[in-house]
């Protein structure tokens, strides 16, 4: 029993003394010199003490309010089809008995949408959808439907404007697109493939959207809202049923949407329509000058090198420009005070003046800056190729 008692006393022994060693190493006082991690604190921001946002379980009431004013517009044109060119010469026609050219004719037809934004039946819609019908017919929501009249084009913004004539018209509510923010809730309603009309819903995108060579003025409302075939002319609104664009482009590879979506805004669309009604054409400023895009070549051989500008390439005689003092070379840095973003987007501004206003222009000539001002003139009308 001795034995046993001793054989398993040392091991025990042993473990404790292993044990007590270890403790006093790890100990806080021996640890002190020691290297270790050093905590890391990480304080949480606190949240800001704004209110919940919600929105509606169900956008139907919107839908009610706009839809009946969103129409399906449907266009037809006959197309003269081309025939064999020895059909043309007289002398073949002789020799093979032919007494008159056969003429083959076919009927084109194509679809789209549009917004009606008065009683007195005045329907925008864009310039594209009806370019060169011989018939447009438009169907409304109830069933009506009526033959209407070309008012006015404005291709360069791809605008049109029709009128109809029917009792009791719904009209939609027009609301300030310049209040629109990106991340703002919308609603695009048209005829999409011609199934009928639809409605699809996304977000504002971007603002502003220019450069895209669709038209020639562009500030187009970007959204992710479905739009397809068919929906152009159609509305976008917001949550309360209110108009806030026209839908009038897609950018797809496939001819699909692919979330990329752009319409007309409310405002420009309105002042479009306005001017058209009352003018018969779309009143645009105007300054008679020629401008490229300022590259870093060019900027370099005018000793430019003070930021971006635009290069004025040619000027028209007793134009607004030309009698404001500018010259071929100058480079327009400033528009009333606003430094210059590119070509595009500076004409934009132009043609949003009202002509006989003023307009202060700052360009750079010869190494001096000088600021010019310069009586707004109309924009001729440029020839329609339908």
């Amino acid at each position: 029993m001795k034995k046993l008692f001793r054989y398993l006393s040392i091991p025990v022994l042993a473990g404790v003394v292993i044990g007590l060693t270890i403790n006093q190493q790890t100990s806080p006082d021996n640890t002190k010199n020691a290297a270790s991690p050093k905590p890391v604190f990480v304080e949480a921001a606190q949240a800001a003490n704004t209110p919940k946002l919600s929105g509606p379980f169900s956008y139907s009431d919107a839908v009610k309010q706009a839809s009946p004013a969103v129409v399906n517009i449907y266009t037809s044109k006959i197309i003269e089809q081309r025939t064999h060119p020895l059909l043309q010469d007289p002398a073949f026609r002789q020799f093979f008995g032919y007494n008159g050219v056969p003429r083959q004719q076919r009927l084109q037809s194509s679809l789209g949408s549009g917004v009606i934004v008065s009683a007195d039946g005045y329907v925008l819609t864009n310039n594209h959808v009806i370019a060169g019908a011989d018939e447009i017919k438009v169907a409304l929501k109830d069933g009506r439907e009526t033959i209407a009249q070309v008012v006015g084009t404005d291709p360069e913004t791809d605008l049109a404007v029709l009128s109809i004539q029917l009792p009791d018209l719904p009209v939609i509510t027009i609301a300030p697109s310049d209040d629109i923010e990106v991340g703002d809730v919308v609603l695009a309603i048209g005829n999409p493939f011609g199934v009928g009309q639809t409605v699809t819903m996304g977000i504002v995108s971007a603002t502003g959207r220019d450069q895209l060579g669709i038209n020639t003025f562009e500030d187009f409302i970007q959204t992710d809202a479905a739009i397809n075939p068919g929906n152009s002319g159609g509305a976008l609104i917001n949550p309360r049923g209110e108009l806030l664009g026209i839908n009038t482009a897609i950018f797809s590879k496939s001819g699909g949407s692919q979330g990329i979506g752009f319409a007309i805004p409310s405002n420009l669309s309105r002042q479009i329509m306005i001017d058209i009604i009352r003018e018969g054409s779309v009143v645009r400023g105007w300054l008679g000058v020629e401008v490229q895009e300022l590259t870093p070549a060019l900027a370099n051989s005018f000793g430019f090198r003070d930021g971006r500008g635009i290069l004025i390439a040619g000027l028209l005689r007793n134009g607004p420009a030309h009698l404001a003092g500018m010259q071929p070379g100058d480079i327009i840095t400033h528009v009333e005070g606003d430094a210059v973003i590119s070509g595009r987007s500076t004409m934009n501004r132009i043609a949003q003046k009202r002509p006989g206003e003023m307009i202060g222009i700052t360009v750079f000539r010869s190494g001096e800056t000088l600021t010019l001002s310069a009586e707004v003139g109309r924009r001729p009308t440029p020839p329609q190729n339908q």
